[in-house]
C-alpha cells in the first residue's frame, strides 16, 4: 500500500504559529481587523484539513481495495480502519454542528460559517456553549475526552502518541485554573465568533491528523504481515521461561514473516517436530538450566531451501510460593491481618490458599484477610497452585501467633491542621475544653489500630497540694472533670491514668502510665 506518512510542511508550521499569534492579539483587545486574521488561519486549516482528508480517504479507498484481494489478511485492519472514521467523522461532525450554531446565533438563522457578518460578537459562543442545561460545551469536552483515549490506544509511536495527545488536550492551563475556570469556560467564554469558530476548526484539522496517523499505522501493520520480506529468522517464543518441577516447558518455535502455505520443519536435538504450529512440548523432570536447541527450515521465493538454527535457554525450579504479611512476620489474634500471597508464573484466579487456627478471607488481588484464633499457636498458611490443568501443593508457611499490644492513649482535638493527637506535654486551656475526651490507638508505623476507651481517671491537685481523683466511665470528659480544667491556671498540670481500652480483638486492658497535661 504505496501511502506515504506526511510530514508538517513549513507552511503549515506558519499557520500554527499566526494562530497563537492571533490568539496572543486578542487577548491584548487589539482592533476588530485583528478579527479578520482569525478568517485567514480559519482558512488555511481548512485548507490544511482537507488534504489531510483527500490522503485518509485515498487509504480507506485502498483498505477497500485489498478487503476484496485478500480479505483474510485484511480483514481486522480494516475493521480497525472503519472504526477509526466512525468515531473521528463524528467528532468532526459536532465541531462543525457547533460552529453553524454560533455563527447562527451570531447573524441569524440565515448566518454562514464561511462568510461570518458579526465576527466580534462575544456572547455567541458564551450561549451556544455554557448555557445552563442547554450548553454544548459539556458534551464536546467529553467527547475530545473520549476520543483522544481511544485513538492514542492506536497510535505505536510514543512521539505521535504525545503530538496527539497535546493536540487534543483539554487541560485548563495555569492562568484558567488561578480563575476557576473549566475548560469548556476558559476555551469559550467572552470569545469572539471569529475566535470560537477557529478553534473548532483547529479540532477538526487535529481530528484528521490524528486519524491519519492511526491510518499509517494500520497500513504499516498490513505490510508488516506481507510475505515480501528480505530477511527472515527463527525464533522460539516458550510460554514460560520458568517451569515448575513436575510441569511442562512449552514454546512456540517460528520463523518471522512465514509463509502460511509452506509451513517449515523444524528438528530439536536432531528429530523432526511434528506439529501443525510449531508447538514444542517436554516434561520437566528434573531442575536446573536448560536449552532448547535445534534448527527450521523452509524454502525461499525461488524454491531454495532456507535454514536457520535457534536456541532457547529456560529454568526448571521447584515448587515455591511467596506468603508475606502486609506489615510483619507475626499475626495477631482476633484482628485482621492483611496477607499477600503469590506464586511465581501463576495467575491469582489459579492459586488456592488454606489456613488452620484462624480464618482466611480473600478479598482480591492476592489479597487475603488472616484472622488467628489463639495467641502462642502458630497460623499455617498453605498455598497450592493450579499448573497443566492440576493442582499443586507449592509450599506451607508458619506465622507466630501473638496479642495485640496495648495502644497509647491520647487526647484528640482538632485545629487548623486537621485532627491532631497530643499525648503528653503542653496544651492550650480552648483546645483542652474544646477536646471530646480521651482515645487510644496503636500507631507505631507498622500498625494503625484504633481502640474504643471504656474510662479513665484524671488527677488533679488542690493548692494544698493534695490529689483530687475524678473517674469518667466513658471515652469523654464529665462535667466535674471539665470545670477542675476549667479552674487551672497557665502552667497548672493534671495526670490522665488508669485508661482502659476495647481493641478489635475484644479484650479489655487498662493501660499503664500516665498523661501529663501542662496549662499553656
Amino acid at each position: 500500500m504505496g501511502v506515504k506518512k506526511r510530514t508538517v510542511s513549513p507552511r503549515q508550521k506558519m499557520i500554527n504559529l499566526m494562530y497563537v499569534v492571533l490568539m496572543a492579539m486578542l487577548a491584548l483587545n487589539v482592533s476588530s481587523d485583528v478579527l479578520n486574521g482569525f478568517s485567514l488561519v480559519d482558512e488555511s486549516l481548512n485548507r490544511t484539513t482537507e488534504s489531510a482528508s483527500q490522503v485518509n480517504d485515498a487509504i480507506y479507498s485502498q483498505f477497500e481495495a485489498q478487503m476484496k484481494t485478500n480479505p483474510a489478511k485484511v480483514k481486522d485492519w480494516f475493521e480497525k480502519a472503519r472504526y477509526v472514521k466512525q468515531m473521528s467523522d463524528s467528532l468532526y461532525a459536532l465541531a462543525e454542528e457547533l460552529k453553524v450554531s454560533i455563527v447562527k446565533k451570531a447573524d441569524g438563522k440565515d448566518g454562514d460559517v464561511e462568510n461570518i457578518r458579526n465576527k466580534e460578537d462575544l456572547e455567541a459562543a458564551s450561549v451556544v456553549m455554557l448555557a445552563p442545561r442547554a450548553g454544548k460545551g459539556e458534551r464536546l469536552y467529553q467527547a475530545i475526552n473520549s476520543y483522544r483515549e481511544r485513538i492514542v490506544d492506536m497510535v505505536v509511536s510514543e512521539e505521535q502518541r504525545k503530538i496527539i495527545s497535546g493536540n487534543l488536550s483539554t487541560e485548563v492551563p495555569a492562568k484558567g485554573k488561578v480563575l476557576g475556570k473549566n475548560w469548556q469556560e476558559y476555551m469559550f467564554e467572552n470569545m469572539p465568533v471569529a475566535a470560537a469558530v477557529t478553534l473548532l476548526t483547529k479540532l477538526q484539522s487535529d481530528i484528521r491528523y490524528a486519524e491519519g496517523e492511526v491510518l499509517h499505522s494500520l497500513v504499516a501493520n498490513i505490510d508488516v504481515k506481507d510475505i515480501r520480506v528480505n530477511r527472515v529468522n527463527a525464533y522460539v517464543i516458550p510460554n514460560a521461561r520458568t517451569v515448575v518441577q513436575g510441569g511442562k516447558f512449552s514454546a512456540q518455535i517460528i520463523m518471522a514473516a512465514i509463509d502460511t502455505t509452506n509451513r517449515p520443519v523444524i528438528y530439536v536435538g536432531g528429530k523432526e517436530i511434528r506439529s501443525e504450529h510449531g508447538l514444542y512440548e517436554t516434561v520437566c523432570s528434573r531442575t536446573g538450566d536448560f536449552t532448547l536447541a535445534g534448527y527450521i527450515e523452509t524454502f525461499d521465493g525461488r524454491g531454495e531451501k532456507v535454514r536457520r538454527d535457534f536456541s532457547q535457554k529456560y529454568t526448571v525450579v521447584a515448587p515455591s510460593a511467596t506468603v508475606s504479611a502486609d506489615m510483619m512476620n507475626v499475626l495477631y489474634a482476633g484482628y485482621n491481618n492483611p496477607l499477600s500471597v503469590s506464586v511465581p508464573g501463576v495467575s491469582v484466579n489459579d492459586i488456592a490458599v488454606s489456613m488452620t487456627g484462624g480464618t482466611l478471607q480473600p478479598v482480591g488481588g492476592g489479597k487475603y484477610i488472616a484472622r488467628p484464633a489463639n495467641v502462642g499457636k502458630d497460623a499455617v498458611i498453605t498455598v497450592s497452585a493450579r499448573t497443566e490443568g492440576r493442582m499443586q501443593q507449592m509450599g506451607q508457611f508458619a506465622f507466630r501467633v501473638r496479642k495485640l499490644p496495648d495502644p497509647t492513649a491520647f487526647i484528640a482535638y482538632s485545629d487548623g491542621s486537621g485532627e491532631n493527637h497530643f499525648r503528653g506535654g503542653k496544651l492550650a486551656k480552648q483546645v483542652l475544653m474544646n477536646a471530646g475526651g480521651i482515645g487510644a490507638s496503636i500507631d507505631d508505623g507498622l500498625l494503625n489500630i484504633a481502640f474504643r476507651v471504656q474510662g479513665f481517671e484524671t488527677t488533679f491537685y488542690d493548692n494544698m497540694g493534695n490529689a483530687v481523683p475524678e473517674v469518667s466511665n466513658s471515652a469523654s470528659f464529665t462535667d466535674r472533670q471539665k470545670n477542675l480544667i476549667r479552674s487551672l491556671s497557665r502552667g497548672k498540670r493534671f495526670y490522665v491514668t488508669n485508661v482502659r481500652a476495647i481493641g478489635p480483638d475484644g479484650i479489655e486492658r487498662k493501660l499503664s502510665g500516665a498523661m501529663e497535661v501542662i496549662i499553656n
